[in-house]
């Protein structure tokens, strides 16, 4: 993929001077425009008006608590609260009193009392992201708050009653969750009520231009400088397989912000292109990576510090495989013409990389 010459240089020069003009930095979500995210943009614009509670589903990183602050910003309760819970991040011990409060005394620690997220979400939304994490008991207590609209405080008799919508999140399938005995069905019914699909990163890398963009924005706004590509780096950014989808790509960003100062990047800067894992290549070299052999054929470069051919070997058939899933959007069986290989035999390949293996699983039977 070739980012646009707009967003090279004249975009990236507009982001740097954006704050001294006093511009608000705003970032929509979700951002793309691929027929994926439209539909999810089609999706949220439907559901947004009405209370209804909404399942959001994605792989780590897709930008689940985005669509929910969209949500929310949609909604007639655009003017009340949006309140976060990360219900993987709470020990199981404390998850009941952080969403529902404590009376003082309730427990050993308890000075004061205290409310709880359903509480402070009060008119407005709660978002309850990592909603698989949540234990069998607290599975059981939010079921009866979804039905009744009510709970107690830890340690208190008085029922108090909620205004509250209910946003929940997860990057696990549910459903096999509720198969293998992990998680509630008929909780998971009260949740999957409209539930709305977030694509992975690889499956929709034509919204990498529109991403860096904005990513960029959130960095300028932030007073680091904004980051440019050069073709070969965009082409690279566009073949990768982006196991940690957006929040890889922002964490890259970042990195690349801070180490390049400005200066645009060239895919040796690339952490999972080989050439960055092999070391930086003699000069005149294509790209870094490859010299003209005889013939007119190219070859790889041995760097004037040496190699481990094992390590090297590992990370370029790592790099062609993740390459082959971004132009095969995915598609094991795609995936494994362009490599020549078989399918199965890729297949066993991508169960040795645990950071990919969800794309052996969600192709296994395509």
């Amino acid at each position: 993929m070739r980012l646009p010459e707009g967003l090279r240089l004249a975009r990236v020069a507009a982001a740097n001077d954006a704050p001294r003009r006093g511009r608000p930095v705003v970032v929509g979500h979700p951002t793309g425009r691929s027929a994926a995210i439209g539909a999810v943009r089609e999706q949220i614009g439907q559901v947004a008006r009405f209370d209804t509670t909404v399942l959001i589903l994605g792989e780590s990183g897709t930008g689940k608590e985005g669509v929910a602050k969209e949500v929310h910003a949609l909604s007639p309760r655009a003017a009340g609260p949006f309140v976060p819970v990360n219900c993987g991040a709470i020990p199981a011990e404390l998850l009941e009193s952080e969403l529902f409060g404590h009376e003082k005394g309730a427990f050993t620690g308890a000075l004061t009392t205290r409310r709880g997220r359903f509480e402070l979400a009060c008119g407005g939304t709660l978002f309850l992201d990592e909603i698989a994490e949540m234990s069998p008991f607290m599975q059981v207590k939010l079921l009866r708050v979804l039905q009744e609209r009510c709970f107690e405080r830890v340690g208190s008799g008085t029922t108090i009653h909620c205004d509250v919508r209910i946003l929940a999140a997860t990057n696990r399938d549910l459903e096999l969750e509720v198969a293998a005995g992990r998680f509630r069905a008929d909780l998971y019914y009260r949740l999957a009520v409209y539930p709305i699909t977030l694509p992975p990163l690889r499956r929709r890398a034509d919204d990498l231009p529109l991403l860096i963009e904005d990513l960029n924005l959130r960095l300028v706004g932030r007073g680091y400088p904004a980051v440019s590509f050069s073709d070969a780096a965009g082409r690279a950014l566009a073949a990768h397989g982006w196991p940690g989808n957006v929040r890889e790509l922002e964490n890259l960003l970042e990195r690349l912000s801070v180490a390049c100062a400005g200066v645009p990047v060239g895919p040796e800067r690339l952490p999972f292109c080989s050439a960055a894992r092999m070391g930086a290549p003699p000069d005149g070299l294509s790209d870094g990576v490859l010299e003209e052999a005889g013939g007119g054929s190219a070859r790889m470069a041995l760097p004037s510090q040496g190699l481990n051919l094992k390590d090297t070997l590992a990370a370029l058939e790592s790099d062609l495989i993740s390459q082959a899933l971004g132009r095969a959007d995915g598609v094991v069986a795609h995936a494994a013409r362009l490599l020549g290989i078989g399918r199965t035999t890729l297949l066993e390949k991508l169960r040795k990389h645990p950071a990919r293996g969800d794309v052996a699983a969600e192709s296994a039977a395509d």
